[in-house]
Parts: structure tokens; C-alpha cells; sequence
């Protein structure tokens, strides 16, 4: 969670969201799983993957949302990473493909985390990866290689890890407060 409050970025929050259950066979990698099942059980397997996965994000969300409100903030929206943004063929094209397969479990538990943001009333705003730089400099001007910067260093702060991953959500998440207009002084974003 990010927080730009008076032009201070401050991470205010940061947590791992687990939405697989582990006593569920073939959760964490539910089109790995399903490639090995006939046609109609390989679809169903994976929409009841997707209903549970969403529903522990949609839990996990709330129990954030309740924890930031507690700290007074106000979750302006949501910032997802997105790939390609090329739409996924049908399920039995999908599994014919193993690269196939890698990226529709990255855009499953994309979409699973979406759902639950927009089911908990949350705007969700999807920024593809690899323009996410061209966005920043779009939205922030001459203020955007400063920024990003600034966004690097914060990990001095909260500590490890502090990744590439990290970095990206967090620049993702101040487009999202940067586009919001009717942002409250202190506003917060994920």
C-alpha cells in the first residue's frame, strides 16, 4: 500500500496475499493441473480454482481495507500489473501450450485479485508491465525520473525485499493516486 499524502510517498503497508489453499491438489498451478484432465473436468477445475482463489483475496482484502481504515486511510483504488494484454484462446488451445499455460495462470490469479478488488468496491486500474515507465513520464512529467527514483529508495526504509516487483506495484499504485482527482489528503494504494 502506498501513500501519497502531501506529496510524500510513504509505504504504509505491505503484505503477501495468499489465494491458494494448500489442501487443494493443483491450486497453485490450476492449468498445469487441469492439462492432465479430460475437457469438462479441466473446466471445471479451474472455475472452482478461480471461486476459491478469489474468495481468500476478497477475504485477505477486507481484513487490509478494515486494518487501513483503522490507521484512518482511504483506499482510493487498486493498481494491477498486467502482461501482453493479448486475449487467451479457449481452454483446450490454452492447455495444448505450455507457454500457454504459464500465462493464463499469471492472468488467473490477475484476475482473481481484480474480482475481488471490484467486488470490494474498489476502482481497479490494469497498467501493462512493460510500459509502466512510459505511463509514469506521461502522468508525472518532469517529475517522473525523480520520482522513480525516490520510489527505489524506499526499500531503505521498510526493509527487504525490495524488488523490481515491489517497485513496479509501487509506481503502479501512484498512477493510480496521481489520476485520482478526488483524492483525499491521505490516500492510500496497492
Amino acid at each position: 500500500m502506498l501513500s501519497n499524502s502531501n506529496d510524500s510517498l510513504k509505504v504504509i503497508d505491505r503484505r503477501r496475499i495468499d489465494v491458494t489453499d494448500k489442501a487443494t491438489a493443483g491450486i497453485k498451478q490450476p492449468y498445469h493441473f487441469a492439462k492432465n484432465l479430460s475437457p469438462e473436468d479441466a473446466g471445471k477445475f479451474v472455475g472452482n480454482c478461480f471461486a476459491a482463489s478469489e474468495k481468500l483475496a476478497r477475504e485477505a482484502l477486507s481484513k487490509l481495507l478494515a486494518d487501513l481504515a483503522v490507521q484512518r486511510y482511504c483506499v482510493v483504488g487498486a493498481a494491477i500489473l498486467r502482461a501482453s494484454g493479448r486475449p487467451l484462446p479457449p481452454l483446450p488451445n490454452i492447455l495444448a501450450s505450455h507457454a500457454l499455460i504459464h500465462t493464463a495462470e499469471g492472468e488467473f490469479f490477475r484476475a482473481t485479485v481484480s474480482q475481488a478488488c471490484e467486488e470490494l468496491g474498489l476502482a481497479v486500474s490494469g497498467f501493462r508491465e512493460r510500459d509502466l515507465d512510459s505511463y509514469v513520464q506521461a502522468a508525472l512529467g518532469k517529475r517522473a525520473s525523480r520520482t522513480m527514483r525516490h520510489i527505489g529508495t524506499l526499500g531503505g526504509v521498510i526493509g527487504p525485499p525490495w524488488t523490481k516487483d515491489q517497485k513496479s506495484a509501487s509506481l503502479a499504485a501512484l498512477l493510480v493516486l496521481t489520476n485520482n482527482r478526488q483524492m483525499p489528503s491521505d490516500s492510500a494504494q496497492r
